[in-house]
């Protein structure tokens, strides 16, 4: 998609620049263009074509509150890379890349990968608002391939996901170097944030990068672990039992609260299961372990059970000892080396929290490193915020817990504790518009 033209040039004299105008360079970058815009936060760059609504949509709710004008420079461009799934500005290549550099610096950088599968500007609204609302430069990759055929990139199994850490590394310090250019001083302090697939990115930097950031927030990550769970582990077992469950039957009913999925989530497992659950199983199956399914590409969709090479069937255990190494290449540890803040919804219906987040708090703590984390459990959250226009009584949004974890972990930086672990409760009385504004990461009784 073309933004509207609107990257090939700046815009009018009257567009506030910064230090070092509205040029920058991007280190590695095979092509970057820059603009200096009146403001680059979404209110912004919707109307100057600066972002792409695709991206980000259905990922906030529609309550979340916009900030102020920011003004500064946007640099769009992409790393070289042989892949052209990613549309954006009309240059079908991936890689692709957006930097967002503010006239007001507060010496600070956060970068992200974008979730799910899509593509540079998704976090836009959910983190990149915030981000630069405070003075920090902020960057985002899409991870060098994207789209439901992502695992049709790399050459063996695994490559396209570990591709994601590599993007993000690279640009962490491509960013790095261009702010300290274009600002004439270099970055103090440099964040990762992430939801979803981007969380998991944020887990991995603070693993196996840490002394490329000071600290991160995770937005209920996907947690990967070659002897699982993962989320081949828990889907399968829900796609195979909901067509039952569906129909009215309370043992099948059973089988998904057993695969891990949370009791009162009910009212999300249609949405989840023709949207979510069958689609992420297939593609990212197909990703690990292409064989299960011969020359199929990525299955079968809402095969019955039975079928042969269903992916409802698919039992992660029983696979040649390959998958389990492809998955390692990609795995968590715990080991993480810098503070991070951890968010989950208790109605995670697609990652749910008893599989994933609360598999990794523990992780994080067997590894030594629990005094390098807090992990707050969101009572009624889902995985994105979306779905919380249309539940709002029986849904909580997390983009407000988030934008309170962000500030909480500047505060941990400076010296400043943030509140203990625990379980934070809807607050009794609370109207969805009261949930949309903010936040407490102090867990009520």
């Amino acid at each position: 998609m073309v933004l509207a033209g609107a990257l090939a040039a700046a815009l009018p004299a009257s567009a506030s620049a910064s230090a070092g105008g509205c040029r920058v360079a991007m280190p590695g970058a095979e092509k970057s263009v820059s603009a200096c815009l009146d403001d680059l936060t979404t209110t912004g760059t919707l109307a100057s074509g600066h972002t792409v609504e695709a991206d980000w949509a259905g990922l906030t709710s529609a309550w979340l509150p916009t900030y102020g004008r920011v003004p500064g420079v946007q640099v769009d461009g992409y790393f070289p890379d042989t892949s052209t799934a990613n549309t954006n500005n009309g240059w079908n290549h991936d890689s692709q890349f957006v930097l967002r550099l503010p006239s007001h610096w507060n010496g600070g950088l956060v970068v992200s990968g974008a979730p799910g599968v899509r593509r540079q500007y998704a976090n836009d609204r959910a983190i990149g608002d915030q981000a630069l609302a405070e003075g920090y430069a902020f960057a985002a990759t899409d991870k060098g391939n994207t789209g439901a055929a992502f695992y049709d990139d790399g050459v063996r199994p695994g490559d396209a996901l570990a591709e994601w850490n590599t993007r993000v590394t690279q640009l962490t310090l491509a960013a790095r170097s261009a702010a300290a250019s274009h600002y004439r001083r270099p970055v103090t302090r440099t964040l990762a944030a992430g939801l979803s697939n981007g969380g998991y990115l944020v887990r991995w930097q603070l693993e196996n990068r840490p002394w490329l950031y000071d600290g991160g927030v995770d937005w209920e990550g996907t947690l990967w672990r070659a002897d699982g769970p993962n989320l081949l582990t828990f889907l399968p077992p829900a796609l195979r039992a909901y067509p039952a469950y569906a129909a009215g039957s309370p043992s099948a009913h059973q089988s998904i609260l057993d695969a891990g999925f949370a009791p009162g989530s009910e009212f999300l497992w249609d949405y989840h299961y023709r949207v979510y659950w069958d689609l992420t199983q297939r593609i990212y199956r197909e990703e690990v372990d292409p064989s299960f399914d011969g020359s199929l590409s990525a299955g079968t969709p809402f095969c019955a059970s039975g079928t042969p090479s269903c992916d409802a069937d698919y039992a992660y255990a029983s696979r040649p000892a390959s998958v389990a190494r492809a998955v390692e290449r990609i795995s968590l540890t715990g080991r993480i080396g810098k503070p991070l803040l951890t968010l989950h919804g208790t109605l995670d219906t697609l990652l749910p929290i008893t599989r994933d987040s609360d598999v990794y708090d523990r992780m994080i703590t067997s590894a030594g490193r629990g005094s390098l984390h807090r992990y707050y459990r969101v009572v009624d959250g889902n995985h994105v915020d979306g779905l919380v226009d249309v539940y709002p009584d029986q849904l909580r949004p997390l983009g407000p817990c988030f934008r309170t974890a962000f500030d909480a972990l500047g505060g941990w930086l400076r010296g400043v504790r943030p509140p203990a672990s625990g379980t934070i409760a809807r607050p009794a009385g609370a109207t969805p518009a009261d949930l949309a504004r903010s936040c407490s990461l102090v867990s009520r009784p």
